[in-house]
């Protein structure tokens, strides 16, 4: 059975293996030993922080596959993104401009630097093994985040975010970056990329302009990859979007990716999960249906991937098996979400 369970220090070697694989763009797990471990490090500390303001912490699952211990996939949500460090995005903006003596009308976009998701939650560090694709663990691995977040509401800003992917190639050449970015960094696309990965983000602030960047004036190939995402993580917003994250014009300063929001209330598996007593024994064959199923606890949290039946007063049934996997017994709760 495939598990999500929050990471352990015990991971780190599976961890650096799976960011070893993540080729250029997925700046939340960085190519770094050391920066990895202070990522499980922070993980362990936002699941041991007492309730209160929701801030920087990030909460990072693993996907186990329990028969043989191996983690293949991390997902993550960060509590309040732009608490301690700037979080940058480009608007997508329009203006209108006409000249009555010539007659002559014109709509023009162009990017602004902004800091609006400020204490949204965010969604992050996607990533599956090529080797366990398919069979439900990218659903798995996407959506345990949403059944935490229904859970636990008050860790959690009302908004939640996601910075997708933008269009690179296999050499790590961004067009968005070679037409915007490189000229106020001075570096390729990979180096700031890993610097941001890396917690290092006061350079944006330092070196990126903060006037008005029109995209007519960007070169065709920037403006083709502007929204748009790597064709890797095209499943991955396709599932966000089914969730009810949308596209509102806001932009990656880096590779021109999309960023993707809703208001967590109407995040589909947040307002269609609701709690049930358990009850362990032999599960009805009848009306069986796929299902997303959590405990409900904070430092030992347990998702995976289920075909239950339908609940009866408030109570379902699952397998022993299931509950060894979710950690619970009769007559515990546990988060469910049918679909």
């Amino acid at each position: 059975m495939m598990v999500i369970r929050p990471v352990k220090m015990d991971d780190l070697d599976d961890i650096v293996a799976l960011a070893g694989r993540t080729g250029t763009g997925l700046t939340t797990l960085p190519h770094s030993r050391a920066h990895l471990e202070d990522k499980i490090n922070d993980s362990i500390y936002a699941f041991d922080k007492s309730e209160g303001e929701p801030s920087a912490e990030c909460y990072l699952f693993v996907l186990e596959d329990s028969a043989t211990g191996q983690v293949v996939g991390t997902s993550g949500v960060v509590a309040a993104v732009g608490s301690t460090q700037p979080f940058y995005t480009y608007k997508l903006n329009t203006e209108v401009h006409y000249s009555k003596s010539m007659d002559m009308y014109r709509k023009l976009n162009f990017l602004t630097l902004t800091n609006d998701f400020t204490g949204a939650s965010e969604i992050c560090t996607l990533f599956l093994s090529p080797d366990f694709r398919g069979g439900g663990n990218g659903i798995l691995l996407s959506k345990c985040r949403f059944l935490f977040m229904a859970q636990f509401p008050q860790r959690f800003g009302d908004r939640v975010v996601a910075e997708m992917r933008g269009v690179s190639d296999d050499s790590g050449h961004s067009p968005f970056w070679e037409c915007v970015g490189r000229h106020f960094f001075g570096v390729d696309f990979e180096t700031a990329d890993r610097e941001n990965g890396e917690g290092n983000n006061q350079f944006i602030a330092e070196l990126m302009p903060h006037h008005p960047v029109y995209v007519p004036m960007l070169s065709e190939a920037a403006q083709a990859v502007l929204g748009e995402v790597h064709p890797q993580t095209l499943p991955a917003v396709q599932m966000l979007k089914a969730e009810g994250l949308r596209y509102t014009g806001y932009v990656d300063i880096f590779d021109g990716g999309p960023t993707i929001e809703a208001p967590v209330s109407e995040v589909r598996t947040v307002n269609e999960s609701f709690e049930l007593e358990v009850q362990i024994g032999e599960i009805p064959t009848q009306g069986m249906t796929n299902a997303l199923v959590s405990n409900t606890e904070l430092k030992s949290f347990r998702a995976c991937l289920a075909k239950l039946a339908p609940p009866v007063e408030h109570k379902i049934t699952i397998s022993a098996e299931m509950a060894e996997a979710l950690q619970v017994k009769n007559g515990d709760s546990i988060r469910v979400r049918f679909y």
